[in-house]
């Protein structure tokens, strides 16, 4: 199966965020894993924790966003609302019929972090980092 996989342009150089992307890439790579021997209410828990823990990181790269006056928040809160918005739709795909082609979620999500990574959150560090 594929999975997804850590790439070092996902980096953006702070220690902490970089290590929590790396733990959400993990756990994306554990519903991966599990999804041909797992209940499809084990797989529903399983995608809804991606989505809880994804949008507790969001809400603090928010608030620290906010506290900066970050000149791009809005761009970058918007970005994540759209990542959210996808995992919303593949759950309630997978409600729908209890199947989730794995190639196409990994894609979904290796094209966002792919961008979002290397451009929203590095542009994000650099001007914070300045500030």
């Amino acid at each position: 199966m594929t999975r997804l996989q850590w790439r070092d342009e996902y980096s953006i150089g702070i220690a902490d965020i970089d290590y929590e992307h790396r733990e959400l890439i993990g756990l994306i790579n554990d519903l991966i894993d599990g999804i041909a021997e797992d209940s499809a209410d084990a797989v529903m828990d399983h995608l809804g924790e991606i989505y809880a823990r994804i949008a507790a990181h969001f809400a603090l790269e928010e608030k620290i966003m906010r506290e900066r006056n970050y000149d791009q928040y809005a761009d970058h809160k918007a970005d994540h609302d759209r990542l959210l918005d996808a995992i919303r739709d593949i759950m309630d795909e997978y409600d729908d019929d209890a199947s989730l082609d794995n190639d196409e979620f990994v894609d979904r999500l290796d094209h966002w972090f792919t961008d979002h990574f290397r451009t929203k959150d590095a542009r994000m560090h650099k001007q914070l980092s300045t500030a």
